[in-house]
């Protein structure tokens, strides 16, 4: 009943920039909070940042200040703008959005297909 459709990801060099985007889509209600994730070879999925409702964000350290996570409310869409990527980014990004359908009933995570991410030279 919900999706999330990824784009973006790919290969750059150590220092570039890249935008992913996802939107969600189907039966929604309101969405309380949106982010990344990303799952690196022999690493468990980690939190890369996230974005509330009220514009409360929470990011992984090792990203702050590079990583900056926006939302386009109209659009039911999340972006995250990675700025000097460096090679320990080379991972699996994923979206996840926290989504009630229909008011009054229960909040359900939907994740994205996932998107690679490779930062090599």
């Amino acid at each position: 009943q919900v999706q999330l459709v990824e784009s973006g990801g790919g290969l750059v060099h150590p220092g570039s920039s890249l935008t992913l985007s996802c939107a969600a889509s189907g039966t929604i209600f309101k969405i309380y909070v949106m982010g990344w994730y990303r799952q690196a070879p022999g690493k468990q999925r980690e939190l890369v940042t996230t974005i509330t409702k009220g514009g409360r964000t929470n990011s992984a350290d090792s990203v702050k200040g590079r990583f900056t996570i926006s939302t386009d409310n109209g659009n039911n869409t999340v972006y995250l703008q990675m700025n000097n990527l460096k090679p320990e980014d080379t991972a699996v990004y994923y979206c996840n959005a926290a989504v009630e359908s229909y008011r009054g009933t229960s909040v359900h995570s939907y994740w994205g297909q996932g998107t690679q991410v490779t930062v090599s030279s």
